[in-house]
């Protein structure tokens, strides 16, 4: 069974790892460890069978969330984790009075892209070269 929780200190050698693996520009451990402490940070990662899957980021910003890197292991996409992190961090951010949610993703990037779509979340414009390795534009969508 797959649970879903804040990220600890423990967790950020392997989610570091994870994004190095899935994004051009990875943060470093010492941003992940920075977002532990910040009182306006949030970040939570899917674990079963104490195996970490996948990790999400959520900043509060007067009441709305701006979700970060979304990532799941290669091998465990296509089952639900990344879904399931999201539901999870939307559910977080709810209690904490959130009532809208917004992220950028690659134009490329349909598996996510669908995702969000499922979610609720609608395309409200582009960002222009908004991701560099290799150069690309963003889709900023909104959950409101």
């Amino acid at each position: 069974m797959i649970i879903y929780r804040d990220m600890t200190p423990e967790d950020v050698p392997y989610i570091s790892q994870l994004e190095e693996e899935t994004f051009s520009m990875p943060w470093s451990p010492a941003s992940f460890l920075q977002m532990i402490e910040e009182e306006d940070a949030r970040y939570y990662v899917a674990e079963e069978d104490g195996q970490l899957l996948g990790g999400c980021g959520l900043w509060l910003i007067a009441g709305e969330g701006s979700i970060g890197n979304v990532a799941v292991a290669k091998e465990e996409r296509r089952r639900g984790v990344g879904t399931g992190l999201m539901r999870h961090m939307l559910s977080e951010g709810d209690k904490e009075g959130l009532t809208a949610y917004t992220l950028e993703v690659r134009v490329s990037n349909a598996a996510a892209i669908g995702l969000y779509q499922k979610l609720g979340f609608v395309s409200e414009g582009i960002r222009p070269n908004f991701y560099e390795k290799p150069t690309e534009d963003a889709i900023i969508m909104w959950k409101r």
